[in-house]
């Protein structure tokens, strides 16, 4: 049983680092260099703020909303927005 435990968890893993991949190749081609640059420096620093941004990006990409490449000023314009609403949230409780 504990092998049988292993390989799910196996699988499981590997799952997660084929949707990992799948996110940063779709990442790369919807984000400039530079913004794409940002989003690494920003999960270094703030993993949760990068997570946000890249569920928000990866949204609009498969709704067909997003029509040109984010440059880094729009990623800068999605980040602050996002931590303002993070903000919020904490001031609320």
């Amino acid at each position: 049983m504990a092998e049988y435990l292993d390989m799910n968890q196996l699988q499981q893993m590997q799952q997660m680092k084929q949707i990992e991949e799948m996110k940063k190749k779709i990442l790369s081609k919807i984000l400039s260099k530079e913004a794409y640059e940002r989003l690494g420096r920003v999960r270094f620093a703030n993993p949760e703020l990068a997570a946000q941004a890249e569920l928000y990006l990866l949204q609009i990409h498969q709704s067909g909303k997003l029509k040109e490449n984010v440059t880094d000023e729009q990623m800068k314009e999605i980040l602050k927005l996002l931590s303002e609403k993070r903000e919020l949230r904490i001031k609320k409780k």
